[in-house]
């Protein structure tokens, strides 16, 4: 178990299989579930960086069980428990390290497909709308600056390169990849659930600028899994800053991006270790995020 002041960069967890180690997150296979343990490492540029960000697994984990309760209504997912009383033997024997960063969850055969949604112009889309006057091959109306709302949500799918970069597709090419009838039901329901979503969170003082949302299906049904509606997965900007004509300050890593744009590392393996106030700085807008979104304090 790799841990530093109470940092949790990787788990070798005895006596449970190793399914697949991510950039931030350990899964373990459990036969019909896993378990999916959110560390504290943290990506930047495609590279993991060697310093890690003080309770980020937990803020992304607890997160995610938050939402997942909030949307039951609209889509199941993949959770079984986010309990590690409720997890087998074999895992609540890792109570401590995993309490409050850890999900048991269905198996499910994951569609090779992110679900990219767009409620503002902003990234890859406001460079996109600059270069062509549309996002993702969708035409937007002329005269938009960046980070100007958009008429209405966009959806705009990608999948994964092998070298870790996501690539815009059409909904038409989505539906070749996964069937019609996925597809449709997809946009839909990714839409849906951003609407929804979007609203609660801007009533706590957040604008969930875009995000992206994975699906698996688990007895030929999709269900929502992975990560949902982290500032690890998602664009948030605090409302009361909010003005569009720039970037804008965001509840994400964008302090660890910022010191290493000013650092002259050449964005190739390996990346260089954190000043301990960036650090801090990062983990200040995680919680912050957790807090404004969910009304309470970290568990766990």
């Amino acid at each position: 178990m790799a841990m530093a002041n109470d940092v949790v960069i990787e788990t070798n967890l005895e006596g449970l299989t190793l399914f697949n180690r991510g950039k931030v997150r350990d899964i373990y296979d459990l036969g019909d579930n896993l378990l999916i343990v959110a560390s504290d490492r943290i990506s930047a540029f495609d590279s993991i960086l060697g310093s890690g960000i003080p309770l980020k697994g937990k803020v992304l984990t607890q997160i995610s069980l938050f939402w997942f309760d909030f949307l039951q209504d609209i889509t199941d997912s993949h959770l079984v428990t986010g309990e590690v009383e409720q997890m087998p033997e074999a895992v609540r024997e890792h109570a401590d390290i995993l309490r409050g960063r850890s999900m048991l969850v269905h198996k499910t055969d994951v569609l090779p497909i992110e679900c990219v949604v767009r409620g503002y112009l902003a990234g890859s889309g406001w460079k996109d709308y600059k270069a062509t006057g549309s996002v993702c091959g969708i035409p937007l109306p002329a005269g938009l600056i960046e980070a100007d709302k958009l008429p209405e949500p966009i959806f705009t799918p990608a999948t994964k390169a092998e070298s870790g970069h996501d690539i815009n597709i059409s909904h038409e090419e989505m539906a070749e990849k996964i069937g019609q009838g996925h597809a449709d039901a997809l946009r839909d329901r990714t839409l849906d659930i951003y609407t929804t979503a979007s609203a609660y969170a801007r009533s706590k003082g957040i604008i969930i600028a875009d995000t992206k949302f994975e699906w698996g299906l688990h007895n030929g049904n999709p269900i929502l899994i992975d990560e949902v509606l982290t500032p690890d997965s998602s664009r948030f900007w605090p409302v009361d800053k909010y003005r569009p004509g720039g970037a804008q300050p965001s509840f994400d890593k964008q302090p660890v991006r910022d010191y290493l744009e000013a650092s002259g590392w050449n964005k190739e393996p390996p990346a260089p270790a954190l000043p301990d106030d960036v650090v801090k700085q990062t983990t200040e807008r995680y919680l912050e995020a957790f807090r404004r979104l969910t009304g309470k304090d970290l568990t766990g």
